[in-house]
């Protein structure tokens, strides 16, 4: 099925987003429809931080890897690892090239600012004109990167889906009033990022929420049953509490 078309199922599309080549296998073999990729993954793989715009080669060399998949992939590319509007429009020709069905391309920045509503309008406006047949999934940090700012959500959701965006994705948005809101206000699909115990997925099919990714919850899970697994090995106590998105920066960071 086209990815545009997985949008607008009986049922949200879950999404899960994979890391290297044998977990986007994995979940394919699963049964999923459409496979994404986690920048945090990507990132921590490599050894470096995510959200800094220093994985541009790994993202196109995981891009590449993936699309020998038989689903749809799309790809998680930061803010575009770039602040030139053509280096972007470039890079996602460069996916579009290898078969890449989407993207994400989100206005948060490292020092947790967001980019200027113009700047990403603009950057949409040239992504779409140069490969059209990505589907384009903008992602606004207004609830991700601090107090959640529901006028500023709408505003920037109606301005990301009139510059071309084919979907809206706003991480961090949990209330029912706030995920109405944006619905109403974007006339393209919304994504909703799972967190556990407070986006359930039949509440957001209530809603009418079109698609659910699982951010890089999928590798934070590895890696704990990793270590879990390693340390039932030595007969220690493999409990351990749930690897957060920080807690990875800070493996990543600290060495």
């Amino acid at each position: 099925m086209d990815f545009r078309e997985l949008h607008h199922g009986d049922r949200p599309l879950v999404l899960p987003n994979a890391w290297d080549f044998a977990s986007g296998a994995a979940l394919v073999q699963a049964g999923f429809p459409a496979v994404g990729t986690t920048s945090l993954g990507v990132a921590a793989a490599a050894g470096k931080t995510d959200a800094t715009g220093v994985t541009r080669d790994e993202t196109l060399a995981l891009a590449r890897t993936l699309s020998r998949l038989p689903v749809p992939v799309t790809v998680d590319i930061e803010g575009g690892f770039s602040d030139r509007v053509a280096d972007v429009a470039e890079l996602v020709t460069e996916l579009a090239s290898f078969g890449i069905a989407g993207i994400n391309l989100e206005d948060g920045r490292s020092d947790g600012t967001l980019a200027p509503v113009d700047h990403q309008v603009t950057v949409i406006g040239a992504v779409k004109r140069a490969a059209p047949q990505v589907f384009l999934n903008a992602r606004t940090d207004t609830f991700w990167l601090g107090d959640a700012d529901r006028d500023e959500t709408l505003r920037r959701a109606r301005a990301f889906a009139e510059a071309g965006a084919d979907g809206v994705f706003v991480p961090g948005i949990v209330d029912d009033a706030d995920i109405r809101a944006v619905l109403e206000a974007a006339d393209v699909p919304l994504n909703v990022l799972y967190l556990p115990g407070k986006t359930e997925f039949s509440r957001l099919e209530r809603l009418g929420v079109h698609r659910v990714s699982t951010g890089s919850l999928l590798f934070r899970k590895a890696l704990q049953a990793a270590v879990t697994t390693a340390l039932d090995v030595t007969g220690a106590d493999g409990d351990r509490p749930a690897l957060s998105y920080g807690d990875v920066q800070r493996l990543v960071s600290d060495r």
